[in-house]
């Protein structure tokens, strides 16, 4: 029996500071603690996943219309260290996207607020669980 809701990945440590994900698709990603190589960080991943999930609402969204000649989306926030330890505050994501000209890039257009906002508000999971605030259970399985 599988669960549908189920999302996992594995992570297996490739070197000094240097880890692989890898999903159950057989796809693969590298993190580190940056510096030197050229491994996203795992907050770089989570600006990356927010603003992934947020694309991909918005171009499925805008894309019934018609396809976009430029879609780019910029992820930031501010790492800090305070009472609550560290985390990220003043997250924001800069969309820009461009249609072609004529009454079908007119229709993507108009939908391109509305789209974000839904994204942002009820579609995108990885931006929902941060906004929730979920609770994380860790485990130590020792060997």
């Amino acid at each position: 029996m599988t669960d549908d809701t189920l999302r996992s990945v594995e992570l297996t440590r490739i070197g000094p500071t240097r880890f692989k994900a890898t999903n159950a698709r057989g796809g693969e990603t590298f993190f580190g603690t940056g510096g030197e190589d050229p491994d996203f960080t795992p907050v770089e991943l989570l600006l990356a996943a927010i603003a992934g999930c947020s694309a991909l609402d918005v171009e499925a969204i805008t894309h019934k219309r018609t396809s976009s000649t430029t879609f780019d989306v910029h992820a930031e926030g501010h790492k800090v260290r305070d009472a609550d330890g560290n985390h990220l505050t003043g997250l924001r994501l800069s969309f820009d996207v461009d249609f072609p000209e004529g009454p079908d890039g007119d229709a993507a257009r108009d939908r391109v607020q509305a789209a974000i906002e839904m994204s942002r508000d009820r579609l995108c999971t990885v931006s929902r669980t941060v906004q929730l605030g979920a609770g994380i259970t860790y485990e130590t399985v020792s060997r």
